[in-house]
């Protein structure tokens, strides 16, 4: 009897080689497109020095409203301020009735202030000129002008008072009119008097504007500042 040999299972047929990858069309098409804009862009502008860049953004020098506006946002700048100790003799009569009898004179020492400044609201764009190179500019301002005296109560003082024999008696009842208001009117005018009176108040007042301006105006980048002041 004769051996038999098993048989041995077929082996399985190869697997199929994957295709091979290939890269997209599209996108080398894309690139090949945006480098060609780009060396057109660099040739043309090589023929054309002004021809910038299409993508970049545009900066417009505003430099001179922007200056005006800084400055008129200050208003009026109150530059230097003056204080003042000024004597105030007034006499109060009655016609024809003795001042022994009717009347009273006061010696007040009026105790105040005057402030000095620069009104920037009315200035327009012909005030200010600011030079190419946004280094340099020149502001013509108006002259500084004296404020409104302001009279301290709280330190100012009767210093005599010498009273009529009737306004004595009306002041005992509390019935003394008085005339503080005439009072505080010529004190503060006599503040004002002073202040006006070779103070130099207001030369100082545009020095200050002067410092203050070029403080402000260098730290905008200017270099050279020309502040002048409008002849009254």
């Amino acid at each position: 009897m004769g051996v038999v040999t098993p048989e041995r299972p077929a082996e399985p047929p190869p697997a199929p080689e994957p295709p091979p990858r290939r890269f997209p069309t599209g996108l080398v098409a894309l690139a090949v497109v945006i480098l060609g804009g780009f060396l057109f862009v660099g040739w043309v502008r090589d023929l054309i020095p002004d021809f910038g860049n299409p993508f970049t953004t545009e900066t417009v020098d505003r430099s001179g409203p922007a200056v005006l506006k800084s400055i008129q946002n200050l208003q009026d700048f109150h530059a230097a301020s003056g204080h003042f100790e000024v004597i105030v003799d007034v006499e109060q009569d009655t016609r024809f009735v003795p001042g022994s009898i009717k009347g009273q004179r006061v010696l007040f020492v009026a105790i105040g202030a005057v402030d000095a400044g620069v009104n920037f609201s009315g200035l327009d764009e012909s005030a200010v000129e600011v030079s190419d190179n946004r280094r340099t500019v020149s502001i013509e301002l108006p002259p500084a002008t004296f404020g409104e005296p302001e009279l301290d109560l709280d330190r100012s003082y009767v210093y005599d008072r010498d009273r009529g024999a009737i306004d004595r008696i009306q002041s005992l009842l509390g019935d003394d009119p008085g005339f503080e208001p005439e009072l505080y009117a010529l004190a503060e005018e006599k503040l004002a008097n002073a202040a006006r009176d070779g103070s130099g108040l207001l030369a100082r007042a545009e020095q200050n504007t002067r410092l203050m301006l070029e403080g402000l105006l260098r730290a905008l980048g200017f270099t050279r500042i020309d502040v002048t002041f409008a002849e009254v």
